[in-house]
């Protein structure tokens, strides 16, 4: 029986020689699977989109931590004028920091965190009048 076998992309044809038949032969289904079409790749040119800034849940007047994790750096202050979408921190949460942004227009009263404070889900972080 002759088998083509292709490994890390170099091809092989192979002699196989079925010697006799054993008492496990038969208990071995046989199974043919269809070859496989070449995988389609992307135009070089392409670029993965950005990643969404992500809005967290508003408490009351707050934003409030969409996840558990550190403060990796704010980028507001109390007084600060803040526009819809506009970066107000970054945490660290499970080797990804994600980006925390503001869901209204306004004015910053409070910043709840400082940079390197852990966080839980749910906790606020900044404050608006």
């Amino acid at each position: 029986m002759k088998l083509k076998i292709t490994v890390q992309g170099a091809t092989y044809e192979v002699d196989v020689e079925i010697v006799g038949e054993s008492e496990y032969a038969a208990a071995v289904p046989t199974v043919m699977v269809p070859a496989r079409q070449p995988a389609i790749q992307a135009p070089a040119a392409a670029v993965a989109p950005k990643a969404a800034i992500k809005h967290a849940p508003v408490a009351g007047n707050a934003i409030a931590s969409p996840v558990a994790g550190t403060i990796v750096a704010l980028k507001c202050k109390v007084g600060d004028k803040v526009t819809f979408g506009q970066p107000l921190l970054l945490i660290e949460a499970m080797k990804m920091e994600t980006t925390i942004a503001s869901d209204r227009d306004g004015v910053v009263t409070a910043v709840c965190v400082s940079s390197g404070e852990a966080v839980r889900e749910g906790q606020a972080l900044v404050e608006f009048a």
